[in-house]
């Protein structure tokens, strides 16, 4: 298994967005390397580095600019009250556009896992024209975006909660990761300090993504059904089959109304598949966001879904 890792004490970068924010973000790989956009997930102390800190360093090495930044509310942003996030997702699809405007990526790919793939969706189908290729990873927060009866959702295993410090971390975190022996002391130490930093920002666009599940008037913002559904450009989403925050038959459900999607269900793989099975997200995505395509053997192991017909597109060789 490769384990190389990105050195979660880099500094990373800083660049100052149009609204007068300050972005950091994480890169590696060659200048002129085809780009490539990674936004981390939404458990409190999530940052671009910590969740995509095996990934980096593979696609970097396979000759892409691989850009992850920490989006507001997360690991080093901007914690200036006026820079919030206060509208939740509709602020971070937001952010991903001013940061692609200020590094000057015209057209790029873009991946996410769990609320960084629901990110990743929103500016895709408000910005069509500026990516080439789409990857997800575990997204439950796309359920009642695409209408999914409430009814028909299989609930996650109770979720601990995180209550300032670096044990209560390391229990939410064990509850998500599949493969926990990835969770060293270092990554711990510095979620928990992007958390506690961030606490005020994340509680104000947790404040709104709540407030558009419950209220319609809000919440008709948020729909991606009629949108999702209808991009043209090629598109894979990866499933883990022991995830617990949203369990597999979730996937299905959406399965189901994502026709143009191509969809992948790994074994001992859990909501963040990426650090369970690095070395199998690592090529699936490399060869993704090269060809648009996985090959033969790569879909085998990552257990292309036999729901339906594989898209025609989807896997070569």
């Amino acid at each position: 298994m490769s384990d190389t890792a990105f050195d979660l004490d880099a500094p990373g970068s800083y660049v100052e967005l149009p609204s007068g924010a300050w972005a950091h973000y994480v890169e590696a790989g060659p200048a002129d390397g085809a780009p490539v956009v990674l936004l981390h997930g939404g458990l409190p102390g999530s940052s671009g580095g910590a969740g995509w800190r095996f990934m980096i360093p593979a696609l970097a090495a396979r000759g892409f600019r691989v850009i992850a930044p920490d989006r507001p509310g997360f690991g080093r942003a901007d914690t200036r009250q006026e820079h919030w996030p206060r509208r939740g997702f509709l602020s971070w699809a937001a952010f991903v556009r001013e940061l692609a405007d200020a590094l000057g990526l015209d057209v790029f790919s873009i991946g996410g896992n769990s609320q960084g793939a629901q990110t990743a969706a929103y500016f895709t189908v408000e910005n069509p024209e500026r990516v080439d290729k789409l990857g997800l990873v575990a997204c439950g927060g796309f359920l009642p975006t695409l209408d999914i009866p409430a009814a028909a959702i299989t609930p996650g295993i109770p979720f601990p909660a995180w209550d300032g410090t670096e044990a209560s971390m390391r229990t939410m975190l064990e509850t998500i990761v599949h493969r926990t022996d990835a969770l060293d002391d270092s990554l711990i130490r510095l979620r928990t300090e992007s958390a506690l930093a961030q606490a005020s920002a994340f509680e104000a666009a947790s404040a709104w993504n709540r407030r558009a599940l419950a209220d319609p008037q809000i919440g008709q913002a948020h729909r991606l059904i009629g949108h999702l559904d209808r991009l043209t450009i090629p598109v894979v989403y990866v499933y883990g089959r022991q995830d617990v925050m949203s369990p597999v038959e979730n996937a299905y459900l959406q399965e189901d109304v994502l026709p143009n999607m191509q969809f992948f269900y790994p074994d001992e793989c859990g909501h963040q598949g990426q650090t369970d099975q690095p070395e199998l997200f690592n090529d699936l995505f490399g060869e993704f966001f090269a060809t648009g395509s996985v090959t033969r053997a790569t879909a085998s192991r990552a257990l292309v879904s036999t729901r339906r017909p594989e898209l025609a597109w989807a896997v070569h060789g």
